[in-house]
């Protein structure tokens, strides 16, 4: 028999040996929203759970993947129909209840894998809240962008220009979904869209871009600043290029978890007060 990944398919004792295992629970966390007139409203979900199930399916030694959290944060889309958004302070301490939950039954590793760009810097503080509530466990984040493979790969495949090609609905995550649901993308009304931007040496967005000194994260409206919803080049999209990005950010979170499964457990606080 098959060792079980999916902590959604595992009874309580096989849950209970997981945790006796050490390994790693990973989260996967995402968000409903639109996706230009081209993807389903279910892209940052659907490409984030792939990753984590595929990454569970070839390691489950390392690592049990937790039921997707599928609702994050992202009022700026509001304009546009099919977007379910909660509200910050909703979105980390739903987080935190979850990390908290998969703490108290023993977990020790907590990782909680993000595929929704407004979610980042909610995830590092529900991470640390989950940490200074229980000191014994290390809790982080990280989106599937960021792998080391996915960061090396993307300028030898992308064909959209940089900074700006890869951001939302765009060359990278329509490729990802192609590769996984190829018969829910309608290509023919894939268009680039990103002129309403105003890109410059620190104002820019990409997801793997490149640009001139550390861009900042300014997000209006999304409607101010997309015709279509995409920002980005999603026309540049092909099912070749999504299944070497998922295999490179499966890759990616594989040897994250295993370098973080050996990680040393938290050293035990001091107080300097006394």
């Amino acid at each position: 028999m098959e060792k079980k990944y999916l902590f959604g398919e595992m009874t309580w004792p096989e849950v209970k040996v997981a945790v006796k295992e050490d390994r790693v629970a990973v989260v996967p966390v995402a968000m409903i929203e639109e996706h230009g007139h081209h993807l389903p409203v279910d892209t940052d979900l659907v490409l984030a759970a792939e990753i984590c199930n595929r990454a569970g399916a070839t390691s489950p030694d390392d690592m049990v993947i937790i039921p997707a959290i599928n609702h994050g944060y992202a009022p700026h889309q509001m304009d546009f129909p099919g977007v379910i958004s909660i509200s910050s302070d909703t979105f980390i301490n739903y987080v935190v209840d979850v990390c908290n939950s998969l703490a108290h039954q023993g977990f020790k590793k907590i990782l909680l894998m993000n595929g929704h760009g407004s979610n980042v810097s909610l995830l590092k503080v529900a991470a640390r809240q989950t940490m200074l509530k229980y000191p014994e466990v290390q809790c982080t984040s990280i989106s599937h962008w960021d792998f080391e493979q996915v960061v090396q790969l993307t300028p030898e495949i992308r064909s959209s220009e940089s900074p700006g090609g890869i951001n939302h609905a765009c060359e990278l995550e329509t490729s990802m979904y192609l590769a996984i649901k190829e018969d829910l993308v309608q290509m023919d009304k894939a268009v680039r869209d990103l002129d309403k931007y105003q890109m410059s040496k620190y104002f820019w967005l990409d997801l793997v871009g490149s640009g001139e000194g550390r861009p900042v994260v300014m997000v209006p409206y999304w409607s101010s600043i997309s015709e279509t919803g995409t920002l980005g080049d999603p026309t540049e999209a092909n099912r070749e290029k999504g299944e070497r990005l998922l295999n490179a950010a499966v890759t990616g979170l594989v040897e994250f978890v295993r370098i973080f499964r050996e990680r040393e457990p938290n050293n035990p606080r001091i107080n300097h007060h006394l």
